[in-house]
């Protein structure tokens, strides 16, 4: 019963797994445990008061927490205009680049006896699929002008269209569009969600170059800009691995990534031999052995995020360590970056998203001008 606990579980990184297996009926969940951000081997952090979030001013690591009240920007103000928000439809059968996989139900994949880092998965296979594109454009946009731009990942984040109302509105932020990405389907290894955000590799920035920001100019008669530094991409979980995926393969598209609860561990499939631990190979050896790139990162994980040992027993998916070893090693190379551990926090904390994003934005775009003709 233990092992069929475990490998139903594995598939679904919303489900965080302690070191022991619960021995209660199967639909009994471990509670995560609650880690401390002065754990020996964190990165070393400046510890706020509660209520409080970081200066958009300021480079580095944070503690917050625990208590997480909205931050003004989240709501909706009377008096404050509004963007106007499209939608449109994508299909696998537009797609060159997706042309769909679906994983059946039931236990994910057995790990390679020949490396346990490996997984393989045997029920993965053809499928179709539709997602939904979300386009947020603001009122102050002036038609025809050319405009920097986020890209969100498992869209539509009706969050950051609020948000953004209030800051543009603000003049903390530039005029930008934002773009919110449905993704394929599923989630983890053998799924389309998992093959378009945990590949390493800068397929998912292609298949938005050439898929969608074609089809979002043409729809509603905007222009986005080409510069790197007027593109930004943001995402929680895998969405936010992807973020930076994105960004670390195609530094001349994108150079500002924001991201929950990153899943910066062994999540990708198929594998991979130039990244064998998937995007636990940013902090492993990606970032420490490369050149900085032009990149400006903000980047969150809660105390009680996921902890998910699972059948590979790789020591790999562990989503605090992830993104604390990501902190050291954007620290030791000299990156532009904001941490913030929230304590009193879940997997992509729906109560920390709503008191940060507004700060996190706003330190995102921070040094941004628009470009001289």
């Amino acid at each position: 019963m233990k092992s069929q606990l475990v490998l139903l579980l594995l598939g679904c990184p919303c489900l965080a797994i302690s070191q022991a297996v619960a021995t209660a009926a199967p639909s009994a969940r471990p509670v995560p445990p609650t880690r401390d951000p002065h754990t020996p081997g964190f990165v070393a952090a400046t510890e706020l008061p509660d209520g409080t979030v970081p200066s958009v001013h300021a480079d580095g690591n944070f503690i917050i927490g625990p208590t997480h009240s909205p931050a003004p920007e989240s709501v909706p103000h009377e008096g404050v205009p509004q963007g106007a928000i499209y939608e449109f439809t994508i299909s696998s059968a537009e797609s060159k680049i997706y042309p769909g996989i679906a994983r059946d139900p039931g236990p994910l994949g057995t790990p390679d006896a020949a490396d346990p880092a490996r997984l393989i998965v045997t029920t993965s296979h053809p499928a179709s699929y539709t997602r939904k594109v979300t386009v947020y454009v603001p009122a102050q946009y002036v038609p025809g002008s050319v405009a920097p731009f986020i890209v969100g990942a498992d869209g539509p984040d009706g969050l950051l269209f609020t948000v953004l109302d209030s800051l543009i509105a603000q003049h903390r932020v530039p005029v930008l569009i934002a773009i919110s990405i449905g993704n394929g389907g599923g989630d983890a290894q053998g799924s389309e969600r998992g093959l378009e955000y945990d590949t390493m590799s800068g397929r998912y920035a292609e298949f938005v170059e050439r898929e969608v920001l074609p089809q979002v100019e043409s729809r509603y008669h905007v222009r986005l800009t080409r510069d790197p530094e007027g593109r930004a991409i943001m995402g929680g979980s895998s969405g936010g691995s992807c973020a930076l995926i994105m960004a670390w393969y195609h530094p001349e598209l994108y150079h500002r990534v924001l991201t929950y609860s990153g899943t910066f561990v062994n999540q990708q499939w198929p594998s991979n031999p130039q990244t064998p631990h998937g995007a636990w190979e940013f902090h492993e050896h990606l970032i420490p052995n490369s050149p900085p790139k032009p990149l400006r990162i903000w980047m969150e994980v809660g105390d009680r995020d996921l902890l998910n040992p699972n059948v590979m027993r790789d020591n790999m998916h562990d989503w605090v360590l992830a993104n604390e070893s990501m902190a050291k090693a954007l620290a030791a190379k000299g990156y532009r970056y904001q941490f913030v551990f929230a304590r009193n926090a879940a997997h992509v904390d729906r109560a920390v998203k709503e008191q940060t994003l507004p700060e996190a934005l706003e330190y995102l775009w921070l040094g941004y001008s628009v470009p001289k003709k």
